[in-house]
């Protein structure tokens, strides 16, 4: 910037300024000996004069994102960061920065993503401090140093992500890959409280593959788990996806109808049950026996318990049926 060109009271603000940031630089020079400012991902310190709005910073925060240095403005102030803000990060930034400067947080700290030159995200660690204020008490002057934690939160992602692949995991039967018990019993939980809260009614079917014993004894363990493989595809064939169809425990299975009343409940599981009758297993015959109950405001418990009796019932009735 060429000087000559300012006016007087442009010249007095910019020789403010200097000063202001080289008594900050002096200081933090004599500070030098205590600070250890080599941790990973250092971009270097800014310093933002709040009257002038202003920042001063290391070249490598710009030149991190792509940016090259020739191509910035003359003049750098607040904006030109806080406009490559991630918009959901944005508030976040701002925020922190106004609890620092008016509402006595002792330090500004935030993490964002800001936008890099090819428009993708990278994600700061930014902190720093009111290091100068009027005489009023009003902040003039910030410090601060910023990092680039970009690796640091894909790691964290990449940990959250697996952890949530190894619950879904933990939710499903590994031979049919429905959902297990458990599953069952969080779906209940959920649907309970929809009942509860807005009335929703929901349905239970418990099914269970007739005389799976003799199927294990004549044919081997290795078709039973094929006829339960093919009898859980069938199952899922049949419901809705918004629907929880589950292995409860060996042969049998559990499904769990959101939004839905006997009457219809009634329809699918008697559908499921003429599908795997009419389908080829190798060339045998299956069947199952069910037992179909809405839930009333009872415990779950005693809902699991009423619909088992009734799968009881058209296992001791004739088998093939659904009660």
């Amino acid at each position: 910037m060429k000087y000559s060109n300012l006016s007087k009271e442009e010249l007095i603000a910019k020789l403010e300024e200097v000063e202001i940031l080289n008594e900050h630089l002096i200081d933090q020079r004599n500070k030098e000996d205590t600070l250890d400012y080599s941790w990973s991902g250092n971009l270097g310190h800014w310093y933002w004069n709040i009257k002038t709005n202003n920042v001063t910073f290391n070249p490598i925060k710009v030149t991190n994102l792509g940016y090259d240095i020739k191509d910035l403005p003359k003049v750098v102030n607040y904006q030109y960061f806080t406009e490559k803000l991630h918009p959901e990060d944005y508030q976040v930034a701002m925020d922190a920065m106004m609890d620092h400067l008016y509402k006595g947080k002792s330090v500004y700290e935030v993490e964002y993503r800001i936008r890099d030159v090819n428009g993708n995200y990278k994600w700061y660690y930014d902190r720093g401090k009111i290091t100068k204020r009027d005489e009023n008490n009003k902040p003039l002057f910030l410090a601060g140093i910023v990092f680039d934690v970009t690796e640091r939160k894909q790691r964290e992602e990449n940990i959250i992500k697996e952890n949530l692949e190894l619950s879904s995991k933990i939710l499903l039967d590994p031979l049919t890959n429905l959902n297990n018990r458990q599953a069952v019993n969080d779906k209940l939980k959920e649907e309970i409280t929809k009942f509860k809260e807005d009335n929703k009614n929901f349905c239970l079917i418990m099914l269970d593959i007739d005389h799976f014993k003799t199927i294990n004894d004549n044919y081997g363990h290795n078709f039973g788990d094929q006829v339960i493989v093919e009898v859980s595809k069938i199952m899922k064939s049949q419901v809705r996806d918004i629907d929880m169809v589950a292995r409860y425990g060996g042969e049998e299975f559990m499904i769990i109808l959101t939004n839905t009343d006997i009457k219809t409940a009634r329809v699918v599981a008697n559908r499921i049950r003429e599908k795997i009758a009419h389908n080829d297993f190798a060339g045998k015959t299956i069947t199952i026996s069910g037992g179909v109950s809405q839930f009333h405001g009872e415990t779950i418990l005693d809902f699991i318990e009423h619909t088992d009796s009734l799968l009881y019932q058209a296992k001791k009735t004739g088998r093939n049926k659904i009660v």
